[in-house]
């Protein structure tokens, strides 16, 4: 599975889930993996790992992002599930091998569980819950933030509620798979009735007609990207004055007209298609 995953949706919460939160997730986490979302979450107790297990049931993709080295999965009790979801999925860690699970370095994996998905859904956490780190980092990257609300009466649910009604940006509201997928469920979809203009205008040996196809968010996107080098999506979202879910929405299409290239070092433009333009 590569991290470039187009549709991928993180699943956190309290370590110490109740049969609520556990109950929840699992049906969450399995109906997006029968739809092909990746589920990514951090390997922990609770809820993390009712994630990761539920989507491995559904046959579906999972990533643990681990707060220490990828060679000392943590929890130490989950190791098994580490190595489940290494064989249908990926263990990721920004942690060299090796690394113990310091404080700090949960802080680190929140912020890359926020990265690398199309959105966060927190299914059930206390007001001073962990998760809620990640929930910050989901609303700083511009990254729809979701929450699963529990019982008015239960302590397990005070920081979901707190995020649904926190100003500005409160969390959107989410109690099945359908309304997830509302969401972030058109990332890559829709594409293919595209192919067919692109394949076009490539026949044109007019590149330019590629970008014509497209909409007006994905060609405002390609404006963003630099002349020469790569950058990140986030940084193209910055340069294009749009979000990063947009970019991350626009790229498959752009991608796919042969005009932008992807890699482990972030977006840049096609240099096919540079030459094409130059000439």
């Amino acid at each position: 599975m590569s991290l470039a995953a187009v549709r991928a949706v993180a699943i956190v919460g309290s370590r110490s889930a109740s049969s609520y939160g556990e109950h929840v997730t699992a049906e969450l986490a399995f109906g997006l993996a029968r739809h092909d979302v990746v589920i990514v979450s951090g390997g922990a107790f609770g809820i993390d790992a009712a994630a990761h297990r539920s989507a491995l049931a559904a046959e579906g993709s999972t990533t643990i992002v681990s707060a220490s080295g990828i060679d000392r999965p943590y929890p130490s009790a989950n190791a098994k599930l580490f190595e489940r979801a290494e064989a249908g999925g990926l263990v990721v860690s920004e942690s060299p091998p090796g690394s113990a699970p310091h404080r700090h370095r949960f802080l680190t994996r929140n912020r890359l569980i926020a990265a690398l998905s199309a959105g966060t859904v927190v299914t059930e956490a206390a007001s001073r819950s962990g998760a809620l780190n990640t929930a910050a980092h989901c609303t700083w990257l511009g990254r729809p933030l979701m929450a699963v609300p529990g019982p008015v009466t239960s302590a397990m649910s005070a920081g979901c509620h707190r995020l649904l009604r926190q100003d500005p940006s409160p969390a959107l509201l989410v109690t099945s798979v359908e309304d997830v997928l509302a969401v972030v469920g058109s990332i890559g979809e829709g594409l293919a009735a595209s192919v067919p203009s692109i394949a076009a205008g490539r026949q044109g040996d007019d590149m330019r007609s590629a970008l014509d196809g497209l909409d007006p968010v994905a060609r405002q996107v390609f404006d963003g990207l630099p002349a020469r080098g790569v950058a990140s999506e986030d940084e193209v979202a910055l340069r294009s004055g749009v979000s990063p879910i947009e970019v991350m929405r626009a790229l498959p299409a752009l991608q796919l007209a042969g005009v932008v290239e992807t890699g482990p070092d972030g977006v840049r433009i096609s240099p096919a298609f540079r030459r094409r333009r130059a000439g």
